[in-house]
């Protein structure tokens, strides 16, 4: 049987597909400062904001485009977990996905370890394909700790009661529960736009920060663009346009032609900047 070229003059026994297992870059991910933050925190978020509930005046604000959604927090688990989704979605997601996508590259090269993981040697499409399922299992793993702690502390504080907006009827609960769940993967597939932009950013730059920080920039430049209504139509191809289309989940009936051109737009902008990523480490030098 031939060899493979890629193969040729490599150690007996060398297969390019077991080197950087899945489970070990996972567990290696699991032992950083960073990833144990960054999920202490989704946990923490949803207790912090019921322990500010409990020391609530209630005064009312008044202000605010989702400011009925924070008045109907305390009436139930499911509205508590809605209200902990809506204050986390605009920026801390954001943040969350840029880091984990953003410093899994760049921090790599920052400390001089990259150019040895590729010595072992691990094939360049391999260990970014893997470093990118890895970002994007613990930026998932973030969006269910603060979604499972939110439902499980308002339902232990506020009760198993029916979820309830302004835009819809009354949702029992079994329903709302699933029009939670629909809003989890919207979101989730909104923030790979995210999650592609900060990989991008983490291939190109060794400076982890940067990377990061540069993400989370540019989706708030995408967001405030989108505000410019002189902009008109160009605002529709904004990655940002339809972060917001979840909101047509709570409605009765459920409004979806924004939510399908918002996955549409999430998934293509991640092809391209995933793509471009492949694109640019394979032919980066790492060895300098």
């Amino acid at each position: 049987m031939a060899q493979s070229s890629s193969t040729v003059g490599a150690a007996a026994g060398y297969r390019p597909s077991a080197t950087l297992p899945f489970a070990a870059e996972f567990r290696r991910q699991a032992s950083r400062r960073r990833t144990q933050l960054a999920l202490g925190f989704m946990v923490l978020l949803p207790l912090i904001v019921l322990v500010a509930f409990q020391f609530d005046s209630g005064d009312d604000d008044g202000g605010g485009e989702f400011s009925s959604l924070a008045d109907l927090a305390t009436s139930g688990g499911l509205n508590f977990t809605l209200f902990s989704l809506l204050v986390s979605a605009s920026f801390l997601l954001v943040v969350v996905v840029a880091l984990f996508c953003g410093d899994t590259v760049a921090s790599e090269a920052s400390w001089g370890s990259l150019r040895y993981l590729l010595a072992v040697p691990v094939p360049r499409a391999r260990l970014l394909a893997v470093k990118l399922l890895v970002a994007l299992a613990y930026s998932g793993l973030a969006l269910l700790l603060l979604a499972g702690t939110a439902l499980l502390a308002g339902t232990l504080r506020y009760g198993w009661e029916p979820l309830r907006s302004e835009v819809s009827a009354q949702l029992d609960p079994a329903e709302g529960l699933l029009r939670l769940v629909a809003v989890l993967g919207y979101l989730a597939v909104v923030l790979l736009a995210v999650a592609g932009l900060a990989f991008l950013l983490s291939v190109v730059t060794d400076a982890a920060l940067g990377a990061v920080g540069g993400a989370v920039l540019l989706w708030i430049l995408s967001s405030i663009l989108d505000q410019i209504t002189a902009l008109g139509g160009i605002r529709a191809f904004l990655p940002t346009h339809y972060a917001n289309a979840w909101l047509g989940l709570l409605s009765t009936p459920v409004q979806t032609d924004d939510l399908v051109r918002g996955c549409i737009s999430a998934i293509a902008y991640a092809t391209l900047f995933w793509s471009l990523a492949f694109w640019r480490f394979t032919r980066k030098d790492v060895t300098s």
